[in-house]
Formats: C-alpha cells, sequence, structure tokens
C-alpha cells in the first residue's frame, strides 16, 4: 500500500500538471498570435516554463503513485536543482538591487534617476542594444507616457513639476530637466540652442514612439521600478522555497516508501 507520501507527492504533482496546460497554450499563443516584438519576447520562456512543468509534474506523478522509482529519482534532481538555482538567485536579487535610488529634486513632486547610481549588473542588462530594444517595446505597448500625456494634457508646467510621477514616466516621458526645454505639454517640448553635457537632451523627440524611451534616465527609471519589484519577488521566493523543501521532503519519503516496496516484492518473488 502506497503512504501518505506518496498520496501527497501525487496530488501536488497533478495539480501542477494542470496548471501546465494554459501555461504551454499561452505560450504557443503568444508565438503564433503575438502582435508586437515586446509579446513575441515572452513567447520562448512561457513556452520552456510550460513545456518543464510538464515533464517533470509527470515524473512525480507517474513515479509517485505507479511506483516507478528511476522516475522517482529523476524528479528529486530537477527539484534538488531547482531548490538551488532559486536560492542562488534569491541571494543574488538581494545583491543587485541593495544599491540605487532616486534622487530628490527642489521643487518637484518626482525624482530624477541616473543609470550610474544602480548595481553595474543592472547596468548591463539595460545598457545591451538588443535587450533594450524588446524592453522599449515593452514600454511602448503599455502606453505609459500615452497615460501620461492624457492624464495630464492641461497642466501648465508648474502644475506638471509638483506631480508625483512614477520613476518611468520622469524617466521615460519627458526630457530631464537640466535639458531647459520649452514646455507645450507633457510629451512635446521645443528643444532650445542652450549647450548642454548631458545626452538624453539630444535623444528626446517629441514622438510618441521615441521621446525619451532611448535616454539613460528612461533605463535608470526601469532599473529603479525593477529594483522595487525584486525585493517583493524575493520575499515571495523565500516563502516558496520553503515550499519546494518541504515537497522535496515528501518526494524523499515516497521515494524511499518506492524503494522498500520494491524490495518487499522482490523478496516475495523469490519466496
Amino acid at each position: 500500500m502506497f503512504r501518505l507520501s506518496n498520496n501527497l507527492v501525487g496530488i501536488l504533482n497533478f495539480i501542477t500538471f494542470l496548471l501546465s496546460i494554459p501555461i504551454l497554450w499561452a505560450g504557443i499563443w503568444l508565438r503564433n498570435k503575438g502582435a508586437s516584438e515586446c509579446e513575441k519576447f515572452l513567447d520562448t520562456p512561457v513556452i520552456v516554463l510550460g513545456v518543464f512543468l510538464l515533464v517533470v509534474s509527470l515524473a512525480g506523478l507517474i513515479g509517485a503513485c505507479c511506483g516507478v522509482s528511476w522516475l522517482l529519482w529523476i524528479y528529486l534532481v530537477v527539484m534538488f536543482l531547482l531548490i538551488v538555482v532559486l536560492f542562488c538567485f534569491t541571494i543574488l536579487t538581494f545583491v543587485v538591487t541593495n544599491k540605487g535610488a532616486g534622487k530628490v529634486l527642489s521643487d518637484r513632486g518626482y525624482k530624477e534617476y541616473r543609470l550610474g547610481d544602480y548595481s553595474n549588473w543592472l547596468q548591463k542588462r539595460v545598457t545591451s542594444g538588443k535587450n533594450w530594444s524588446k524592453i522599449k517595446s515593452c514600454l511602448i505597448d503599455a502606453k505609459i507616457c500615452s497615460d501620461f500625456q492624457q492624464r495630464y494634457l492641461n497642466d501648465t508646467l508648474t502644475a506638471l513639476y509638483t506631480r508625483h510621477l512614477s520613476a518611468l514616466q520622469a524617466g521615460c516621458c519627458k526630457p530631464p530637466d537640466s535639458c531647459g526645454f520649452t514646455y507645450q505639454n507633457p510629451t512635446t517640448w521645443d528643444k532650445t540652442t542652450n549647450a548642454t553635457s548631458d545626452p538624453d537632451c539630444n535623444a528626446w523627440d517629441n514622438q510618441s514612439n521615441v521621446l525619451c524611451f532611448n535616454c539613460n534616465s528612461c533605463k535608470a527609471g526601469l532599473l529603479d521600478n525593477l529594483k522595487s519589484d525584486w525585493k517583493k519577488v524575493a520575499v515571495i521566493n523565500i516563502i516558496f522555497l520553503v515550499f519546494l523543501i518541504i515537497v522535496y521532503s515528501i518526494g524523499c519519503c515516497a521515494f524511499r516508501n518506492n524503494r522498500s516496496e520494491n524490495a518487499y516484492f522482490s523478496g516475495w518473488k523469490h519466496t
């Protein structure tokens, strides 16, 4: 008779198997129907995650419920590697998000974000032209600056300065204050001939698909958002890590049960 640990592993993996099906379907849908670079960027990771969950859950389900010890052994090895990877990722998250924050500006409701204030590892992720092209596509698709334009369309420059803008709005949807451009509306600014060493001033364009999306301030704003989100993810990772360790321990008990029953039936056949 199978013991409680085998039943628990079987139930958990059956639930995981059911979850993997819509994840895999979503990845295939994105690959075939994705209309933007952002959506197509997500299809491969989603498909890989779906296939991974499908295969691992089947190995755990069959191994625990059908007494197939070698499948359960593979399941436990994968679970152990997953625990190690998740632990390392959680440590990395705390390390790379420990540095960097927006700079408070006088008489401004928003902060200024500088790329050099963040960890080198994070900077390399966004300074890569290939990576940033895909990230920029996602930001444009999210209509961050379109919503910013509509919300503050009737603001004067003084009123806009008092707004509590998000890191992405402050970094991507308007030029840096140091540029000294002439304000028309939140996303339309007339360039001046004032000399400035800030490359973001030259990168600015009033076109809705350009704005300051190529600016370092936009990349810094993204990193500030990422820093905040990753800290939340790290907390969730710790909870998930504890859950995985518990499941792994139950799986080890199920594996031991399989070996005990296999040894029992082998001995019974010889008698």
